[in-house]
């Protein structure tokens, strides 16, 4: 079957494929938030350094990120259905594995698998909505699809929290299991298949180079604070990155049909939509990781304790990203899109006023910000994104909103998480000068070890190490939501003047006169 016709379906199956779709959707978002409760329990029961903890989220989101193009490309050639039953599949094994294990190493190779199935899965959710759905009905499917992105966060958050309550941490891959084999389950049941008759071959190049841009960046970013910004390893994996970048850009260019034409984000409801995206995701994902710690490592809350004081998150965002469609309809992306970035960046300004004692009216207020605003900007993001291309080409619309999403996730847990940890090796530096070499080294790598049995038993001074531990763990947590904010002010700004309501002739990057009035049309319809 061609992908340039959806898939003839009933309301009621379409409903069904809605809601399989969302869970396997909140299977791999769940997969990121869940871990980030079970940070601290994994650095204290393994010896993790912060920069391992690190790793240990962001194998999984730089592999995601790196592989979604060319998995939307796969699921176009070979069908969506089937790519996402084997992704489900690696997933969900990778996730028994996890089960199983203790070590910071061997948990960085089950993220980066998990990785993988995640790559095969998301690109899937969204085109197999876009490709099931009316044009009229897209934009309430995408909003309920956007909202459970937030509800898999919040599933991830939460069950977690209840599972490391009464088991260990690793009960948290668990979860994993339990939510791929169900959406596996579900899709073998309803979902349809449906392919692109005219996809073009596989770009193995394109492939290879986004993942080596994306990982390079990602390792430099995270290995800095530790390695030094000077090191060679490090300065040698930047410039890879950005050299296989500029080298992903310019090979797509050159062939006839590109895995991604970088002249789609000369559409200025595309490129604009892809940005506002990169930085929701930039911004929540580095968030999640650095606040659950703060909660736990400063605040001393329990897992389910962390998890409940984010209670406030899902009851904004999902009624707010719901509701999002009728004001995308008013007032256009142009202007949804910045006010949502702009309420996240106010949030997180308040939130730079954390202390090592919890301010309840400062903490909750900042997390309300933060969740209008992404309930806002998210659904007119996505929307502007899928609107711009024809149906035939929804598979690429899909894995470039997933890799915007997965790669502003893995750029914000490395630039927030690697703040975060310049920082607190920065102001524990001078308290730190007492202790032994190798425990002075420990304290520097994690803020779990100055908290470890090992410290208690300095009486007075172990007692000054852990305020001073906290006080260094504060300030890297302030540095990082300010970090946040100014790229949310910036991407903001940005997006105004980039998603203007008229597209001009060169906006238009397709030689062929009826893909044009294609783009022109999505345009529009983003704009409406």
């Amino acid at each position: 079957m061609s992908g340039s016709a959806p898939p003839v379906i009933s309301a009621a199956r379409a409903r069904a494929v809605l809601v399989v779709v969302a869970l396997a959707l909140m299977t791999v978002v769940s997969a990121v938030s869940g871990l980030n409760v079970a940070l601290p329990s994994i650095a204290r029961d393994t010896g993790a350094t912060q920069t391992e903890l690190t790793w240990i989220v962001d194998a999984y989101t730089v592999v995601f990120a790196g592989l979604l193009l060319f998995a939307g490309a796969l699921g176009d050639r070979y069908g969506r259905r089937p790519l996402l039953v084997i992704g489900l599949i690696v997933f969900g094994s990778a996730a028994v594995v996890g089960l199983f294990t203790t070590d910071p190493q061997a948990l960085i190779g089950v993220r980066a698998t998990m990785g993988l199935g995640a790559a095969a899965i998301m690109p899937t959710t969204l085109s197999v909505i876009t490709t099931s759905f009316a044009e009229e009905q897209r934009p309430q499917a995408i909003g309920v699809w956007v909202g459970m992105a937030g509800g898999g966060a919040v599933l991830g958050l939460f069950g977690s929290g209840i599972l490391l309550e009464f088991f260990s941490w690793s009960s948290f891959f668990g979860l994993n299991v339990v939510l791929a084999a169900l959406a596996l389950i579900g899709t073998l049941a309803v979902v349809p298949t449906s392919v692109d008759a005219d996809a073009p071959r596989l770009d193995l190049v394109g492939g290879v180079l986004s993942l080596v841009a994306v990982s390079g960046l990602v390792f430099g970013i995270i290995e800095g604070p530790t390695r030094g910004w000077g090191d060679t390893l490090t300065v040698a994996s930047l410039s890879a990155g950005l050299a296989a970048g500029v080298g992903f850009v310019l090979w797509e260019l050159r062939r006839r049909d590109p895995m991604l034409d970088p002249r789609l984000f000369r559409i200025p409801a595309f490129g604009a939509g892809s940005l506002s995206i990169t930085a929701q995701f930039f911004a929540a994902f580095g968030f999640f990781f650095i606040v659950l710690q703060y909660l736990q490592f400063v605040l001393e809350y329990s897992p389910l304790q962390a998890a409940l004081a984010l209670l406030p998150l899902p009851v904004v965002l999902m009624p707010v990203a719901r509701n999002a469609p009728k004001l995308l309809g008013r007032v256009g992306f142009r202007v949804l899109g910045p006010v949502g970035l702009v309420l996240m960046a106010g949030g997180f300004g308040v939130l730079s006023f954390l202390e090592t004692e919890m301010r309840w009216p400062l903490f909750v207020g900042g997390i309300v910000l933060f969740a209008a605003g992404m309930g806002l900007a998210g659904t007119p993001a996505t929307t502007a994104i899928t609107a711009s291309l024809p149906p035939e080409k929804q598979g690429v619309a899909s894995a470039v909103n997933d890799t915007a999403r997965e790669l502003g996730s893995a750029l914000g847990i490395a630039i927030l998480g690697s703040a975060l940890n310049q920082a607190y090796r920065s102001s524990m530096a001078e308290a730190v000068t007492a202790l032994p070499g190798p425990a002075a080294d420990r304290a520097l790598e994690s803020v779990a070890f100055t908290q470890s049995p090992e410290i208690s038993r300095l009486g007075d001074a172990g007692q000054r190490l852990v305020a001073a531990g906290h006080h260094a763990f504060v300030d890297g947590v302030g540095t990082a939501v300010l970090i946040a904010a100014a790229g949310l002010l910036v991407a903001a700004l940005t997006i105004w003047a980039w998603a203007r309501p008229t597209p001009h002739p060169a906006a238009r990057p397709a030689p062929r006169d009826e893909a044009r009035t294609d783009a022109d049309r999505g345009l529009e319809h983003a704009h409406d």
